[in-house]
């Protein structure tokens, strides 16, 4: 170890402990962790919620609770933004998406319901809750392109882009797809 790197960690533990911690919280990352579903019906179509104010549909999702698990944090969500119910969520493969510079991950959920589910968008939080066919989805918010892109969904599977924060690859996300 180099000595100025010695010298570091002498004085880190010649610190009071809570200025120790304060400081360890000071250079840790924090980030905010969200769940969504992919809620599909019996004919595959996708669930989709449209917030007021946002341009493009997104995904039923949310922040977690303190002390919620992800999975519990889901289901809440569905139900709470559009009136669907359902007892069990699945894990995503990939489970968790990382987005480092919003300083966000999202944890990704499925679930199936039938296609007879009634849907009863909270209509404070959410203008609109429609199911869309995945071949034929509405535009979309830059998130919701993301997140359909990696996880290869839909017509955004093939819209994944090299650089994700370059502004012609976000503005090819939020076109509608194109019908083939």
């Amino acid at each position: 170890m180099s000595l100025p790197r010695r010298l570091a960690y002498r004085c880190y533990r010649m610190m009071p402990g809570k200025l120790r911690t304060r400081m360890v919280r000071m250079f840790t990352p924090n980030f905010t962790v969200g769940a969504v579903v992919l809620l599909r019906d019996e004919s595959s179509r996708l669930l989709m919620v449209r917030k007021p104010g946002e341009r493009g549909w997104s995904l039923p999702g949310g922040l977690l609770n303190r002390h919620e698990s992800p999975a519990a944090a889901a289901r809440r969500e569905l139900f709470e933004e559009t009136g669907v119910e359902v007892s069990e969520v699945t894990s995503a493969q990939p489970n968790a998406l990382l987005y480092p510079r919003a300083q966000q991950v999202d944890m990704v959920f499925t679930a199936t319901v039938d296609s007879s589910v009634s849907l009863k968008p909270d209509r404070v939080e959410i203008e609109q809750a429609a199911w869309h066919d995945m071949s034929r989805l509405p535009e979309v918010t830059v998130a919701t392109a993301r997140l359909l892109a990696a996880f290869q969904s839909g017509p955004y599977a093939d819209y994944l882009p090299d650089a994700p924060d370059s502004a012609q690859a976000i503005a090819a996300l939020v076109k509608p797809a194109p019908k083939k």
